[in-house]
């Protein structure tokens, strides 16, 4: 299975912006057919929906994070993007990405899960 690579992780003041990117290893795989999802796991939690993106280009966010962060794909560039601004501390987690599809409308990860690229955001 393809396994997407997150970077663009780090530590942030609160307040602060970051942008987070996804992209294929290798170039077999093309991210523009799939519905790309960024996810997150906090410390002691469960890993959760943060936003995703169809391949339509059709959006939807987290609750938690609705006006603060945009997910945006560049398929020229095979590469989906996680701008996150007005960062809380609240939103320290390792972030993830993955291809998959919609069940009842919720995105599912397909792929095999990478590493994830860590956000810090102190208060």
């Amino acid at each position: 299975q393809v396994q997407l690579v997150e970077s663009g992780g780090g530590l942030v003041q609160a307040g602060g912006s970051l942008r987070l990117s996804c992209a294929a290893s290798g170039n077999t795989f093309s991210i523009s057919f799939y519905a790309i999802g960024w996810y997150r796991r906090a410390p002691g939690k469960q890993r959760e929906l943060v936003a995703d993106i169809s391949s339509g280009g059709t959006s939807n966010y987290a609750d938690s994070v609705k006006g603060r962060f945009t997910i945006s794909r560049d398929n020229a560039k095979n590469t989906v993007y996680l701008q996150m601004n007005s960062l809380k501390p609240e939103d320290t987690a390792v972030y993830y990405c993955n291809y998959g599809y919609y069940r009842r409308s919720v995105h599912v990860g397909s792929g095999d899960w990478g590493q994830g690229t860590q956000v810090t955001v102190s208060s």
